[in-house]
């Protein structure tokens, strides 16, 4: 799904939200299609829960994601 590289200049928040982005430009992720949870993600990635709330909620500020509280964040059209 997303792939790190830790030599990469960019912050891996970067590098998160960037994988995401493509994800559902490209339509791989569909509209609705549920995203992982921040938990989830970062048990998945070993990295900080925060980091990847950090790229979620710069993906929704652009309207890539929606969020529903309660339920999880979501791919936009």
């Amino acid at each position: 799904m997303i792939s790190l590289n830790y030599r990469d200049s960019r912050p891996i928040y970067e590098q998160i939200k960037d994988g995401l982005r493509k994800l559902i430009v490209t339509g791989a992720l569909q509209t609705d299609d549920k995203l992982p949870s921040v938990r989830a993600l970062a048990q998945q990635l070993s990295i900080n829960p925060n980091t990847i709330q950090r790229a979620y909620n710069e993906l929704e500020g652009e309207g890539y994601i929606y969020s529903v509280p309660g339920k999880g964040s979501f791919a936009t059209g």
